[in-house]
């Protein structure tokens, strides 16, 4: 089974399923703070690899869904300068195991990288389950709080 070095933001429900359902596979998840992590434009475009642009981004992150950031009008320099700005736009999870670098969470793409069980969480693994009118999970400080 792999070690799966997996930034997330802390408290996103989504997240959470994903990364319990990798250990219930048999990996080991090390979770990281995607959103306090010191990205550069080159570490963070690798774990791009061939999505289009428009596919880096967090559809739900609340700059693209108010429209502010288009992301389908944005060149891949500064979609990654944006992103180092607000890391919240960044597509999650991003994972790495041994070098080997992926964005998102499709559960047939990460069954195939490195296997997943049977034991399919319920919804939808990768979208987040809040509609557009609903408050935006909290930020990490605000789970202290």
């Amino acid at each position: 089974m792999a070690t799966i070095v997996f930034y997330e933001k802390p408290g996103c429900g989504n997240n959470t399923k994903q990364k319990v359902w990798l250990a219930a596979s048999g990996h080991t998840v090390l979770a990281k703070n995607l959103l306090t992590e010191k990205w550069t434009a080159e570490r963070l475009r690798a774990f791009f690899g061939e999505l289009p642009v428009a596919q880096w981004f967090n559809p739900a992150a609340p700059r693209v869904k108010s429209g502010e950031v288009d992301p389908a009008a944005c060149a891949a320099e500064e979609a990654l300068s944006l992103m180092m700005l607000d890391p919240l736009l960044i597509r999650r999870p991003l994972m790495d195991v041994e070098g080997e670098l992926r964005a998102g969470f499709d559960a047939n793409a990460v069954k195939s990288w490195i296997g997943l069980n049977d034991a399919v969480p319920a919804g939808d693994i990768e979208a987040c389950p809040k509609g557009h009118e609903a408050k935006p999970c909290p930020m990490p400080e605000e789970l202290h709080a």
